[in-house]
């Protein structure tokens, strides 16, 4: 049997974790998200994601520093920070217990992230965009009327 779906007001919590998990969030709030008690909402997010809503919250920290790890020369303190968590030497012991190595020995495990090209955002809007050929020429578009080409007025 297929198991249903979370509960939108779960997804809601989960979504509020997501968005802003470098704040200073408490289960009261993500509860409150979810328009339910801190003890219901603890219970029910549990059972559906298979986690705390504190460990998922401290997931989505960890994840987020790992990629600014292998993405950023910042330093650990200031990546800290980044993620929402004031103590470095807790988000250090978080770190090792999540990905097996210190946030450092982790950065070395990867190319300096100097050596990776930054591609500016205005150069890949620009480059993202839809070729020339899917648009219609200027000269076309006076041709047409509601997608149908018009007949050239007849003389007289």
């Amino acid at each position: 049997m297929p198991s249903l779906p979370p509960a939108r007001h779960l997804l809601r919590a989960k979504e509020l974790v997501d968005a802003r998990f470098a704040e200073p969030l408490t289960v009261e709030d993500m509860a409150a998200a979810a328009g339910l008690s801190r003890a219901h909402f603890t219970r029910q997010f549990t059972a559906t994601f298979g986690e705390t809503p504190r460990a998922y919250l401290q997931t989505r920290r960890m994840e987020r520093a790992a990629a600014m790890l292998r993405g950023t020369d910042r330093s650990v303190a200031d990546i800290c920070v980044a993620v929402g968590l004031t103590s470095v030497g807790s988000f250090t012991s978080s770190f090792r217990r999540a990905f097996g190595r210190s946030p450092t020995e982790y950065r070395e495990s990867f190319p300096p992230a100097a050596t990776w090209a930054h591609v500016p955002a205005c150069v890949l809007r620009v480059y993202g965009r839809p070729g020339a050929t899917s648009r219609v020429p200027e000269s076309d578009r006076a041709k047409t009327a509601h997608g149908k080409k018009t007949s050239p007025p007849a003389s007289s």
